[in-house]
């Protein structure tokens, strides 16, 4: 919001000067406010607000100007800025406050304002992920990476069972709720070695509403898209098989029966998402990668600040570079 104030003082200051009105001199300099016994010149105001907003307000118009030279492509930014709109909207109708009061305690002059802002912030940070893709990652953290993490599609379908203990469950009854929901997930594993039908046991056991009326399916899912448990159970087995032992996670007890599974796709179709992936992964594992990467972005676009007083700014605040 400091940005703000500066830019509209300025705007100010300007109309203050050059309004029609004659203007005041003092040694030369244009008065544009005076009270009694104090007269007040643009270059002592333009000094103070400098002084306090300069370096932030530098900081801004050269990083946007960077970004939108290197960002041209909008359309997934305004996407984002959409969503997250839209999402403090349904936030505060849950709490039955109006969006644009909210919107106003956080300095946002109006809902363009918040989208503006969303819009300009994903940019950034598609800058800086768009630097180190092209000089930081490297081919074998690529190929790694594909190795690792990128899957083909899998299909399967499970049966839940759920343990029924709950927040205020003491560790006793808790460990015992476990003990009952793993024993009857494998009392349905038993059935089935025994030729019962998946059909019939989904509808007997499984505590999964969403996938119950479909015999548990859950189709077309790779990694990250189900919980890791759940996933790497999938992945182990072969399309017809199912789990000879209950998978736990987070959501209770599994028992899952592949069905189908398609082909790792190449390196080349994936390239673009491992590198996202790389970037968003040094940017979460480092705290100042951001702020360092916009200095060297900076550098490259060969940065020269050449008032005295905003140059030591910048140079302090990006010291620890």
């Amino acid at each position: 919001m400091k940005k703000k104030l500066f830019l509209v003082t300025l705007a100010g200051l300007f109309l203050l000067t050059g309004c029609g009105k004659k203007v005041e001199l003092q040694d030369g300099k244009q008065v544009i406010a005076s009270i009694d016994g104090k007269k007040i010149t643009a270059e002592e105001l333009f000094d103070e607000l400098k002084s306090q907003y300069g370096v932030s307000n530098i900081i801004d118009t050269i990083d946007s100007y960077i970004v939108n030279k290197e960002i041209t492509d909008s359309s997934d930014a305004e996407d984002y800025a959409k969503g997250q709109l839209s999402y403090l909207k349904n936030q505060a109708e849950a709490s039955s406050l109006d969006v644009d009061s909210v919107l106003s305690q956080y300095g946002f002059a109006s809902q363009t304002d918040f989208l503006n802002y969303n819009i300009a912030s994903y940019k950034k940070k598609e800058l800086v992920k768009k630097y180190l893709k092209e000089n930081r990652i490297t081919e074998d953290e690529i190929n790694k990476y594909y190795e690792e993490n990128i899957y083909g599609n899998y299909t399967a379908k499970h049966i839940l069972i759920k343990s029924t203990a709950t927040s205020s469950s003491t560790d006793e009854e808790q460990t015992a709720a476990e003990e009952a929901a793993k024993t009857k997930a494998k009392e349905v594993i038993e059935k089935l070695n025994n030729g019962s039908k998946w059909e019939d046991l989904v509808k007997e056991y499984s505590e999964d509403t969403g996938s119950k009326d479909s015999d548990g399916l859950i189709e077309n899912f790779t990694k990250g898209n189900v919980v890791d448990e759940f996933f790497n159970a999938t992945v182990a087995l072969k399309d017809g098989e199912y789990t000879k032992e209950p998978v736990k996670s987070t959501y209770g007890y599994h028992v899952i029966l592949r069905v189908s599974a398609t082909a790792k796709p190449s390196l080349k179709d994936k390239k673009e998402d491992v590198l996202n992936a790389l970037a968003e992964n040094y940017l979460d594992n480092d705290s100042n990668l951001y702020n360092n990467t916009l200095i060297d972005i900076r550098k490259k676009y060969n940065l020269s600040i050449n008032d005295d007083t905003l140059k030591t700014q910048y140079d302090q605040k990006t010291a620890s570079k």
